[in-house]
């Protein structure tokens, strides 16, 4: 029998270690000083509840390449390696994985907000109904 690895749990743990995670209240700042806020949640969940305004929508299976400076295909916004990306995703599990990902292939300064869209929109921060900028 194969050794089992570290499973999804220990992963996340591991991939936070790497990270300097925001608060909401602390992203919503960073967020008026010009970072730029990923919002990766499903599509079934940004129809549940509401955005963040001003936040883009990348599709988890496309968001590397998105932020990818060097990549043809990249979003606008994706100019420089500095760029400071927050993700959030539902309630902070899979932008924490996210995060570590682009930190992983250099965007040394993306994070995650620590208990999602749930935590930010549990604290009373701006939320709004959309239109989402959603970014293929």
């Amino acid at each position: 029998m194969e050794a089992p690895g570290p499973g999804s749990m220990e992963l996340l743990h591991r991939a936070r270690r790497d990270l300097d995670r925001l608060s909401p209240a602390a992203a919503h700042a960073e967020q008026r000083r010009g970072a730029v806020l990923v919002d990766v949640r499903t599509e079934a969940q940004r129809a549940e509840a509401p955005g963040i305004p001003g936040a883009l929508v990348i599709d988890l299976t496309v968001l590397p390449w998105r932020l990818d400076p060097g990549f043809g295909h990249r979003i606008p916004e994706a100019t420089s390696w500095d760029t400071r990306y927050v993700l959030f995703c539902r309630h902070g599990y899979s932008s924490s994985l996210a995060a570590w990902t682009l930190r992983q292939m250099g965007l040394h300064r993306a994070t995650d907000i620590v208990g999602g869209f749930e935590a930010w929109s549990g604290q009373g921060l701006p939320v709004g109904p959309g239109p989402h900028d959603v970014r293929r």
